[in-house]
């Protein structure tokens, strides 16, 4: 086995071939990280079953800006982890539910709407945040405070103007983000140069 086999073998290396480069790995880490820390500490509780946040934010983002498999990652592992510092008990459906936001804001993102020029579009930003709410966040993870907790219809049905709300704050942020030229720019060449560096190694 020759040196550069050893290394695609090791752990880091094969991390660093599912994230493309280091920047995004490291971008991708710091959106955990947020989302970590809008959902578990920054949330605003309604009721025992309600609250308002922007956890889903970060992993619309990692999905919008590097695709599926890393959205996908990027919100388990922010449900996972979370969970395990605040102390709340797991539930697999929720988990199932945050992973599935990132999957799908970046399979519509990036294949929906694949041209750079379509960046800035409205509908690239506002298509993926709707349905990865209304599939995800008022749906799966509904399903989930159902099942595991026992939570009543009548009150998750409140989810609904919630999360409403919080899909066209995301929207809005993020068509911010991708209309700033210095920002959308620099993206584009961190997006373009783990690209490369993957065929590299493939």
């Amino acid at each position: 086995m020759n040196n550069d086999q050893k290394n695609k073998s090791r752990p880091e290396h094969a991390g660093i071939a599912l994230f493309g480069n280091i920047r995004v790995m490291a971008i991708a880490a710091l959106l955990t990280a947020l989302s970590i820390v809008l959902g578990k500490y920054l949330a605003i509780n309604v009721t025992d079953s309600l609250r308002i946040s922007f956890e889903n934010l970060p992993i619309i983002m990692a999905g919008l800006f590097f695709g599926p498999l890393i959205g996908g990652v990027v919100g388990a592992a922010a449900d996972i982890i979370g969970c395990f510092m605040v102390g709340f008990s797991m539930n697999p459906i929720i988990t199932l539910g945050a992973c599935l936001i990132g999957v799908i804001s970046g399979t519509i993102g990036m294949y929906a709407f694949p041209k750079k020029e379509n960046w800035r579009a409205t509908p690239r930003v506002f298509l993926p945040v709707a349905l990865a709410h209304i599939i995800c966040s008022m749906g799966i993870k509904s399903l989930g405070m159902i099942v595991y907790f026992g939570t009543p219809w009548e009150i998750l049905i409140l989810r609904v103007p919630i999360y409403v709300f919080t899909g066209i704050a995301e929207g809005y942020l993020i068509m911010l983000l991708f209309r700033n030229k210095n920002f959308s720019g620099l993206l584009s060449r961190i997006i373009s140069k783990g690209k490369t560096n993957y065929r590299k190694k493939v």
